[in-house]
């Protein structure tokens, strides 16, 4: 059930604003003023919020501003109920990261046709946030396993080159044909050793795209980290 604060100063206007979006199945809380408002939204954590304007001490706009500045509420779906029609205190209101207007007086299927298309507009953007998440997700995965392919890959690529090294050093040391043509024989099974890592990690990098780290996984291709 999503849980709403209307905060309006208008007791009567309250009451009959409550009663209607309880009639539509939402939980409700009702606030009296600005101050009453913020408290209630930092206690309750309300989906959305339909404020007024215009009240003593908080108006509407501060009540925005302050909690906005709060990063447990920032987000909360805020909407302005308003008696004034001017263009440009409606521009302030939607400056500050206020989602609608709604101008007094308005009916009942006003007030819920603008919580509604909230209601949508928040869902898409949870929706949008989740692609997202599970994007980097995969993105952090692929980067996981291209670390730790290259790492194994340097570690395996530095085995033939220590042998190849040795098999030098030790063939200019050697001063029979047979003691050399041993060493040569060391050299050419390193030196191909050596190629066939090489073409490997060639194809591995083609194989290794965002996609396909799952897959590899599975066939045990790669190594969990």
């Amino acid at each position: 059930m999503k849980k709403i604060l209307v905060v309006e100063d208008e007791g009567i206007l309250q009451k009959n604003i409550i009663k209607i979006l309880r009639l539509e199945g939402f939980e409700v809380i009702g606030a009296d003023d600005g101050a009453s408002g913020v408290a209630c939204a930092r206690q309750e954590s309300p989906d959305l919020i339909v404020c007024d304007v215009m009240m003593p001490e908080m108006d509407g706009y501060q009540v925005l501003q302050t909690l906005q500045e709060d990063v447990n509420t920032a987000l909360i779906p805020f909407i302005f109920l308003t008696a004034k029609t001017d263009r440009s205190d409606m521009r302030q209101g939607f400056e500050m990261g206020a989602d609608d207007y709604l101008v007094k007086p308005f009916d009942a299927d006003e007030l819920l046709r603008a919580i509604d298309a909230r209601f949508k507009k928040q869902e898409v953007m949870v929706n949008r946030l989740s692609s997202l998440s599970e994007e980097l997700g995969r993105l952090q995965e692929f980067l996981d396993a291209k670390d730790g392919l290259m790492t194994n890959l340097n570690q395996e690529l530095r085995r033939p080159m220590s042998n190849i090294k040795m098999a030098l050093t030790m063939l200019q040391a050697q001063k029979t044909p047979e003691a050399q043509e041993r060493y040569i024989s060391i050299l050419e099974e390193e030196f191909s050793r050596e190629i066939s890592l090489l073409n490997q990690v060639e194809e591995m990098q083609k194989l290794l795209t965002p996609e396909n780290v799952s897959l590899l996984r599975q066939f045990h291709l790669l190594q969990n980290r």
